[in-house]
């Protein structure tokens, strides 16, 4: 079963809710507009509820089949918040806010959902109750652990979950996915390194700090080349050193700033443990003192077996069994989905987009002619896993 009829019927409509978001983006909760909007869209097309507020500016509607009588709940999940990057794309629906722009998609992810809410309520095609969730602030804000807080999977019954994300560089409408780890936790270190100060000529009267801090960074890497399994994977990369005001004065402190990748939380664990005991070490070999602050972000987003395998099946009856990657590579990039998913059985899927600017690119936008592919997964998902009778 190729892209549904009905949704390719309303690919005009949900191209014009997409573009008026990409005009509009607002940041992390703020999304008094774009949270706004989706409720009143989700109203107008008849879902059985639509509630605001939760997790802040998040939005859930409820939709049940013609045959509610199953009692199976499934929650379909996307991400609204845009990013502060100034646009550069040059099309004509570019960002009208300075600094903001949705330079990762989730103007595209928010109207594929609303698309897939819009053909649900018009079929109910299903026996169950479909539960479609508006996340505010997966950029960096948590807003899937915000909305959980708040009560979300209790509040709406919800058994499973499952989300998307769009994928520049894959061919359009194909789709890519895997059983467990698909994304990386992601979690931020800070290193204090406290020398002794004192005039750049006279070194030995001092404990450079910087000195220290460069053998830290060179030894961070130790960890992952010696001391994470080979055949698990981690990332530890500095990305920003800080120190001293004047050319000529051997500074007090050194800070180093950077972010660890991992695949399992034993991996994570491991490199928290490593880093503190390396920095405090080879500080010590110097005369200095290096305190560690390692701070744990988003978990690692990993998919359920039994869940993945349905909606990779469900993928390919979208788009063919050729055009889905079954066993995609893990990324160690980070998505808070993956708050949802420790909640709740379910899965996370990559949707190609064909050739263009990346993620996270000022020259991003969102390519339009994937959404009968990401709205169909959508719909398929519910009438799949909760046929009508």
């Amino acid at each position: 079963m190729p892209v549904i009829n009905r949704v390719a019927a309303l690919a005009d409509e949900i191209t014009a809710w997409r573009r008026d978001f990409h005009q509009h983006p607002e940041l992390l909760f703020a999304l008094d507009r774009t949270s706004g909007l989706v409720a009143e869209r989700l109203r107008a097309f008849g879902c059985d509820e639509v509630v605001t507020g939760l997790g802040k500016t998040g939005v859930v509607a409820v939709i049940r089949g013609r045959n509610s009588g199953s009692g199976k709940v499934i929650g379909l999940r996307a991400d609204m918040d845009a990013l502060p990057i100034e646009e550069t794309s040059g099309v004509p629906h570019s960002s009208t806010v300075p600094g903001k722009m949705h330079a990762c998609g989730h103007d595209g992810h928010t109207a594929m959902l609303l698309g897939a809410a819009k053909y649900l309520a018009e079929t109910r095609n299903f026996d169950g109750t479909a539960v479609m969730i508006f996340q505010p602030a997966e950029e960096g804000g948590g807003g899937a652990d915000v909305m959980l807080k708040d009560g979300l999977m209790e509040r709406f019954g919800i058994q499973e979950v499952y989300g998307l994300h769009n994928k520049p560089g894959m061919p359009l409408g194909s789709f890519a996915i895997r059983p467990g780890a698909i994304m990386a936790a992601a979690d931020r270190v800070t290193i204090t390194v406290r020398g002794k100060g004192g005039h750049a000529a006279a070194p030995h009267d001092c404990i450079d700090p910087v000195l220290v801090a460069s053998h830290i960074v060179t030894a961070l890497q130790s960890i992952v080349s010696r001391t994470v399994d080979p055949v698990s994977s981690a990332v530890i990369s500095i990305t920003q050193v800080k120190a001293g005001d004047a050319f000529n004065v051997i500074p007090e402190v050194a800070v180093l700033n950077g972010t660890v990748r991992t695949l399992s939380e034993s991996v994570r664990d491991l490199c928290e443990a490593r880093i503190g005991h390396v920095a405090a070490t080879i500080a010590a070999a110097f005369g200095a003192t290096a305190t560690t602050d390692y701070g744990r972000g988003y978990p690692v987003t990993a998919n359920d077996p039994e869940k993945t395998s349905f909606m990779a099946d469900v993928a390919a009856e979208v788009s063919g069994e050729g055009a889905v990657e079954r066993a995609v590579q893990p990324m160690m990039g980070a998505e808070d989905f993956s708050y949802m998913l420790n909640a709740r059985p379910g899965a996370y899927i990559f949707l190609g987009t064909g050739p263009g600017a990346g993620l996270h690119h000022p020259a991003y936008d969102f390519n339009d002619q994937a959404t009968p592919y990401g709205v169909s997964l959508f719909a398929r998902m519910i009438e799949r896993a909760m046929p009508a009778a």
